[in-house]
């Protein structure tokens, strides 16, 4: 497969997602609140940490990221065009740098804080990333992971149900079909695929704290508009077998991982953070 793929440069050119900041902000302003409960830190959440976010694009997370407090952040991506923008509204903040995630230009222990946010489907070579991530995170660092589902019913890209279920040919028909584009480049993995995919480290799973209490942790991008803040109410009052037994389909995952044993050291939640099982 990642022979057949090539890197999707420029991706802010043609998503633009990527360009909508009140939505990239959001999404920060959770990773953040993840990341300040796991680290056990109410204000300045990132004070005095070297941060890297992979995948950055235009910049706003990573923005975010320095706002928190980071003695040091930088933006990695092989988006030149989002770079560019990116550069020209925060670099005076945020050193922007256009590398592939694959050899990431820190040396060895050297970033106390990674955000990997839904970058993995759209990456060649995610295993490649991980080992890289996983070589230059402090031995006591924190590597922030948000992850899409392939079980995910419908595909956030294209807003088209069961489109990560199919195979690549068929899902580059449906997409052809729908007019939505020429063909299906992103690739998803099951929770199993995931949890291979994090192999080595030390994961807790913060999806279904963040999903029963949203208003700690910004979390209402789990569970967007009417029909998801309904499903998100009946999933957060469920008892937890179910919700275990629910973990392979849900969407998106919010996932915290670190080198060793580190534990989340936030107060106390209805729905405490998990440990993932390795495979």
């Amino acid at each position: 497969m990642s022979a057949e793929r090539v890197a999707q440069l420029e991706y802010s050119e043609f998503q633009a997602a990527m360009l909508d900041e009140e939505k990239r902000r959001r999404k920060a302003a959770k990773i953040v609140a993840v990341l300040g409960h796991f680290l056990g830190r109410d204000k300045d959440v990132l004070a005095g940490l070297t941060v890297a976010d992979i995948g950055c694009s235009a910049g706003f997370i990573a923005d975010e990221l320095a706002a928190a407090g980071a003695r040091h952040t930088f933006g990695v991506d092989i988006d030149v065009p989002g770079l560019r923008k990116a550069s020209q509204r925060f670099g005076e903040r945020v050193e922007f740098v256009c590398a592939d995630g694959t050899a990431l230009p820190f040396p060895d222990g050297s970033i106390d804080v990674l955000v990997f946010n839904h970058i993995y489907e759209h990456v060649v070579d995610p295993d490649a990333i991980m080992a890289e991530m996983r070589r230059v995170l402090s031995d006591d660092g924190v590597l922030y992971l948000g992850l899409g589902n392939r079980l995910g019913v419908m595909e956030p890209h294209y807003k088209l149900p069961f489109l990560s279920y199919l195979p690549p040919a068929l899902a580059d028909r449906y997409v052809r079909l729908s007019g939505r584009a020429d063909s299906y480049y992103e690739r998803y993995r099951t929770r199993r695929g995931l949890r291979k995919m994090v192999r080595g480290l030390r994961v807790w799973d913060y999806t279904f704290p963040v999903l029963a209490t949203p208003a700690a942790f910004a979390g209402n991008e789990l569970f967007p508009g009417p029909v998801g803040r309904v499903a998100g109410g009946v999933l957060s009052r469920l008892p937890r077998p179910v919700l275990r037994a629910l973990l392979p389909v849900v969407p998106t995952y919010l996932w915290v991982a670190t080198k060793g044993d580190r534990r989340p050291a936030g107060p106390s939640l209805p729905r405490p953070p998990e440990p993932v099982r390795p495979l």
